[in-house]
């Protein structure tokens, strides 16, 4: 079995793919979402995200991981304690207290962060968990994902100087659930129409 179709079985049978109408962040109304927070729930099926993500960042020019919270931090600590790559991560907004950084952990300015999260759509939200890393002298010009669920998030993300990589991409994982039999075919259909707009 490939790794690929190991991991989308995995991530439905702990619950992380649902069918169903869900609401998306920009409003729209998915046949299928995504939900890899999921996985703090069953540490196996995380550490083998880890090495997925290891596995799909061998490669890739990078001095630390930096993961996007919330769900991206748990993916990230697996990733890191995998790969032995130092993890950093960005806050929403400073403390007020303490050290009152934006970015947890230690780095170099200079230094290229390999940006980590589960899901990309729109890429919206990883632009803005990347400014601070910008801003703070890192250099970031790689996105990985657990999942790209093939919206406008590649696009996005060159326009903005990035490369996406990801594990799985979200049509692939939809093929391989049908081919599994976990998916009824009305929801593959449903979730592909909605995929090809």
């Amino acid at each position: 079995m490939s790794i690929e179709r190991n991991l989308s079985e995995l991530l439905y049978r702990i619950g992380a793919v649902r069918f169903g109408e869900f609401t998306l962040r920009d409003g729209r109304v998915s046949p299928f979402y995504l939900d890899l927070r999921i996985l703090i729930a069953h540490p196996s099926a995380l550490a083998r995200v880890g090495r997925a993500l290891a596995r799909r960042a061998r490669g890739l020019r990078c001095d630390r991981i930096a993961a996007i919270p919330y769900a991206g931090l748990p993916i990230g600590v697996a990733m890191s304690l995998i790969s032995s790559w130092p993890l950093i991560y960005t806050r929403k907004e400073a403390k007020g207290h303490g050290t009152r950084q934006l970015i947890e952990g230690e780095f170099h300015p200079g230094e290229r962060a390999l940006v980590v999260d589960d899901v990309i759509t729109s890429g919206s939200a990883k632009l803005e968990a990347i400014a601070p890393l910008r801003a703070a002298g890192l250099t970031v010009e790689d996105v990985l994902v657990v999942v790209d669920r093939e919206d406008r998030g590649a696009a996005v993300l060159a326009d903005a100087g990035l490369r996406l990589h990801s594990v799985l991409k979200v049509r692939v994982l939809l093929d391989h659930l049908r081919t599994a039999g976990a998916v009824s075919e009305s929801d593959w259909r449903r979730s592909r129409d909605f995929l090809e707009g």
